[in-house]
């Protein structure tokens, strides 16, 4: 064989190997449709219970021999087959693989891997699509589930959270407007975060901040005014677009177009990074009770250095949510595209961003001088276990001239005569003796410095 072939023979091998599964798969799936419609017919006849339960029988075995298979089989054959099989097919193979099938995923055409996310029980749980039209000044919500749900519907803002590619196709050709993958948003560059296209559509694609118990982060999202309509395409649901739609909904007049709704939220952005910082200030008040206490052990300088760390990625994160608000907003005001009441709003949330500016920076001081306290603290430890160690050896310097004297041959030739048990006892009892002299000798000497430096401190007072 030659090196070509040789190096070709893996895949051969593998591609044979994957048409042959292929076959078994289709022959099961075959035989199993087969064996129903042989079924089907005396269902209709009988209605017996017992012919029920064994087409259900039936099914299982087949069900489960397919799953046996596909175990076995790595991602990529598995991803070869849902291809090469019929439409009709593909979705019983695909039922059986998609618990744990982001590997799967990843090899499939884009094509199939639609038609089985959209068509399939897989599809993503978060992925919502939410009008919302204006009536009597209020905003009414409508979920949306198909392009029949948009007919006779005037929204003025219209949300996408985790979109399919084939969503994004029928919301984008009912407006005109072509909408972005909310899974690629972070692939822009920053200059080009804000701009006007061709067709006069406004894209911002911002930075809105995330905070929970278990982190923090900022979540890109892409805002889209066209038309007076506005849309945000994000992954995730948000506090910010929560509260938004909280508000437009309760109060009368609250919003009047999408632009409105788009500056709305850059200020619930603004009020909701205020809170991320306010819960920082509270965590800081807490960890400065830690640190300025008059001891502080090792364990709690840990779980301190741990809170401050928390924080200071909080406070980074706040700040730059805030900093990415303020070039939105400037993009906003620049472009003409707002009234005199959205331009006065835009200033607002500007001089509400200036505000905070002043207290992340405090933040960032706050942190810097809880973290050098810490330092300190963990210091001040290690010296006083090098203290420890230093009286330690001070005191056993002489009982350990004593305990070497002790052992010599001249020792013995001073001590003969004397029983062995009685010299070294008494050899014990002095430097037993000794060390307690030089113990509190040490002690005398410490408490006379510090008497001495705290009258000393008293005249300089």
């Amino acid at each position: 064989m030659s090196e070509e072939n040789k190096l070709l023979a893996p895949d051969t091998l593998q591609k044979g190997l994957a048409d042959v599964h292929l076959d078994e798969i289709r022959s099961l799936l075959s035989l199993q449709k087969r064996v129903e419609e042989l079924v089907e017919p005396l269902l209709r006849e009988q209605d017996s219970p017992s012919l029920d339960e064994a087409n259900l029988e039936i099914q299982q075995r087949y069900r489960m021999e397919l799953r046996q298979k596909l175990r076995l089989m790595p991602p990529k054959e598995v991803a070869y087959i849902l291809e090469s099989l019929e439409p009709n097919e593909r979705l019983v193979v695909w039922d059986e693989v998609k618990e744990g099938a982001d590997p799967i995923l990843a090899i499939l055409p884009d094509d199939v891997l639609e038609e089985l996310i959209d068509d399939s029980h897989y599809r993503n749980e978060k992925t919502t699509t939410t009008a919302f039209e204006l009536r009597d000044g209020r905003l009414r919500q409508i979920t949306v589930n198909g392009p029949e749900d948009l007919q006779n519907v005037k929204p003025i803002w219209v949300d996408l959270i985790a979109p399919t590619k084939k969503i994004r196709g029928w919301i984008g050709k009912r407006f005109d407007v072509d909408l972005p993958d909310p899974g690629s948003l972070t692939d822009l560059e920053a200059s080009a975060r804000f701009y006007v296209d061709d067709e006069g559509h406004t894209h911002l694609h911002s930075d809105f901040l995330l905070d929970t118990k278990e982190e923090s982060r900022n979540v890109p999202v892409a805002l889209i005014l066209q038309n007076e309509i506005l849309f945000t395409i994000r992954t995730e649901e948000l506090p910010v677009f929560r509260l938004q739609r909280a508000r437009a909904r309760t109060r009368p007049g609250y919003v009047a177009d999408g632009k409105d709704v788009l500056l709305d939220l850059y200020a619930a952005d603004v009020e909701y990074s205020a809170n991320a910082l306010e819960a920082v200030y509270a965590e800081l008040e807490r960890v400065g009770r830690q640190v300025l206490r008059s001891h502080v052990t090792d364990q709690e300088a840990t779980e301190i250095l741990a809170a401050i760390s928390e924080a200071e990625d909080l406070n980074g994160r706040t700040r730059r949510n805030v900093l990415d608000t303020r070039r939105a907003l400037s993009f906003l005001l620049r472009g003409g595209f707002l009234s005199e009441a959205q331009l006065a709003d835009g200033r607002e949330i500007l001089r509400d961003i200036e505000s905070l500016d002043g207290h992340t920076a405090f933040l960032f001081n706050k942190l810097n001088f809880l973290m050098d306290a810490t330092d300190s603290a963990i210091n001040i430890n290690q010296n006083k276990d090098i203290k420890r160690l230093t009286v330690l050896s001070v005191i056993f310097m002489p009982i350990n001239v004593l305990a070497g004297m002790g052992g010599m041959s001249e020792f013995s030739m001073v001590t003969e005569g004397i029983p062995w048990q009685i010299a070294y006892s008494a050899l014990v009892v002095a430097m037993v003796m000794i060390g307690a002299c030089m113990y509190v000798g040490l002690k005398f000497f410490e408490k006379r410095r510090i008497q001495s430096n705290r009258a000393a401190h008293r005249r300089t007072a």
